[in-house]
C-alpha cells in the first residue's frame, strides 16, 4: 500500500524519510509538491499481476462481454503493496451505490467515527403546571437515523420532565429530519404525531411494540400546528438535548441498507457532493478526477468513481477507524455475519466486508476479502450492461474462485457480531432541570 492511493501513512513516512535524507522538511513542501513526490516510480505498485487473479479476471472479462461491452467494466485488486489485477482500474465509471463509500469516508473524515449528532428541545416561552406557553422548538444538525423510536424516547423523556401539553406551534429549526425524509414540515408533522400516543398510526404503534418492554407512550398534546423558521428565533429556552447513536452505527446501517436518504443527508451535513468527493479523494490519496460526484448516495449514472479509488477510499475507511479500535466490518456488511439488506441473496466467501452498488443497468461490488494466502485483498469491480442479475452472480464466482485458490484466513471469525443500535434508549437524552438556559 505504499503509494499515494493506499498507505497514506506509509507513504507519508517515506516520503519524510527521503526529505530528511535531502535535508528537507515535510512542512516546507506544498501539497502540490508532495503529490509529485508520490508520483514517484518508487511508489509505484509492481506491474506484475497475480496469475491467479488475471486469469479468474479475463474469464470474468470474457463472460462479461456477452452482457455489455468490455470497455463498460472495471477491475482492481490489491493487497499491500501488491497490485493483483487490473481493467480499466484508474477510470471513473458510474458506481451507484459505491458512491456511499466516498460519503463514508467523507463522514468519518469530518466528525470520526465516535461522532453524535444532537437535536435540541427548546421553548418559547415558560412552563406552568406541565404546559408550555408558547412554542415547542425543535433544532436539528442533520441526524439523518432520527426515527419513529427515537422520537418516542423524547417524548417520553418530556413527560418526565412534567411536560403534557404545548399552547403554541412545533416550530422546527436547522436540519431536522424524521425517518429518512429531509423536508422538515413533513419530518415536523411526524414528530407531532409521535409525540402524543393518542394520534398514534399501526406503524408507530408497531415500532413501539419491538422497543424494551415497558417503554411508555408519551403524551405531548400541541395545540398548534407544525411551523419552520426560516430565521432565528429571538428568544429560547433550552429543556431538552437529544444525541444520536454514534456515526459507526449510522453509517453501518446506511451500508447494509444502502439507504440513499441516509446518505443524501449525511453528504449535505458534509457541504454537499463537491466537498464530499474532495473530502474523499485527499483521505485516500487519489485524483479528485477519479471521484466524479453530484450527489452522496450514487443516483444516477454521473456519479463516476475508478475502482482503483474505491479500493484506495475502502482503505482510507480502515486507517480512520484503527485508532479507534474498529474495522472496517465495524462500518460495512459482513459476509457470513450480517444477512439483512443488501446481504440477502449474495454468495460472497465469508468474512469478506463488503459494499454492492446497483443501478437499471450498473452492478458493482467493492470490499475487502481476507485470505490465508495474500492477506486482506481489496477489491472494486464495476459492471455496465444489460443483465444486472448475471452480473452479481458472477462477481460473487469470481470472488469464489479466488478465495478457493488462495484458502481462507485462519483468523476470519465472522460469527462475532456489532451490538446493533439502540434506538430510542433515553440514556441519549440530557433533560435539563428548572428550565433556566437561555439560547
Amino acid at each position: 500500500m505504499l503509494q499515494r492511493f493506499g498507505s497514506g501513512l506509509l507513504a507519508s513516512g517515506f516520503v519524510a524519510l527521503l526529505l530528511k535524507v535531502v535535508g528537507m522538511s515535510p512542512a516546507a513542501l506544498k501539497p502540490v509538491q508532495l503529490l509529485e513526490w508520490q508520483n514517484l516510480p518508487v511508489f509505484a505498485l509492481p506491474s506484475e499481476p497475480d496469475p491467479v487473479a488475471e486469469v479468474a479476471m479475463r474469464q470474468s472479462l470474457k463472460d462479461w462481454s456477452t452482457k455489455g461491452p468490455t470497455a463498460s467494466q472495471g477491475v482492481w485488486m490489491q493487497s499491500g503493496m501488491t497490485r493483483l489485477a487490473n481493467h480499466q482500474g484508474t477510470v471513473a465509471l458510474p458506481a451507484a451505490s459505491l458512491t456511499k463509500i466516498a460519503t463514508t469516508l467523507a463522514a468519518l473524515d469530518k466528525w470520526g467515527p465516535a461522532h453524535q449528532f444532537e437535536t435540541v428541545v427548546s421553548t418559547t416561552g415558560v412552563v406552568k403546571d406541565g404546559v408550555v406557553q408558547g412554542d415547542l422548538v425543535i433544532t436539528g444538525s442533520g441526524d439523518p437515523f432520527f426515527v419513529w423510536e427515537e422520537a418516542i424516547a423524547l417524548g417520553n423523556s418530556l413527560n418526565q420532565l412534567g411536560i403534557r401539553r404545548v399552547t403554541g406551534n412545533l416550530v422546527v429549526t436547522g436540519e431536522f429530519y424524521m425517518n429518512y425524509r429531509e423536508e422538515p414540515l413533513i419530518s415536523g408533522q411526524m414528530l407531532q404525531q409521535a409525540l402524543n400516543f393518542s394520534s398514534w398510526s399501526p406503524a408507530i404503534a408497531t415500532q413501539h411494540a419491538a422497543m424494551p418492554k415497558g417503554t411508555a407512550k408519551p403524551q405531548v398534546a400541541i395545540a398548534g400546528t407544525v411551523k419552520v423558521a426560516t430565521i432565528p428565533l429571538p428568544k429560547k429556552f433550552l429543556i431538552l438535548r437529544h444525541r444520536s447513536v454514534s456515526l459507526t452505527q449510522i453509517l453501518k446501517e446506511m451500508n447494509i441498507y444502502s439507504n440513499n436518504a441516509m446518505a443524501e443527508m449525511l453528504a449535505k451535513s458534509v457541504g454537499g457532493a463537491k466537498i464530499t468527493a474532495q473530502l474523499a479523494a485527499n483521505s485516500a490519496g487519489v485524483p479528485l478526477e477519479e471521484i466524479q460526484l453530484v450527489n452522496g448516495s450514487g443516483l444516477g449514472v454521473d456519479n463516476r468513481i475508478s475502482p482503483r479509488a474505491t479500493s484506495a477510499m475502502l482503505m482510507a475507511v480502515q486507517r480512520f477507524l484503527q485508532p479507534h479500535q474498529l474495522d472496517i466490518a465495524d462500518i460495512f456488511p459482513v459476509a457470513g455475519r450480517d444477512k439483512r439488506g443488501t446481504m440477502q441473496a449474495r454468495n460472497i466467501p465469508f468474512g469478506s466486508a463488503i459494499k454492492t452498488g446497483t443501478l437499471r443497468d450498473v452492478s458493482a461490488l467493492a470490499g475487502v476479502m481476507p485470505t490465508r494466502d495474500r492477506g486482506e485483498v481489496w477489491f472494486a469491480i464495476i459492471n455496465r450492461g444489460g443483465d444486472v442479475d448475471g452480473f452479481r452472480r458472477q462477481q460473487d464466482e469470481l470472488l469464489g474462485r479466488l478465495s478457493k485458490q488462495w484458502g481462507t484466513s485462519p483468523t476470519v471469525n465472522a460469527s462475532t457480531t456489532q451490538a446493533p443500535a439502540l434506538l430510542g434508549d433515553p440514556k441519549r437524552n440530557e433533560k435539563i432541570s428548572g428550565f433556566q438556559t437561555q439560547l
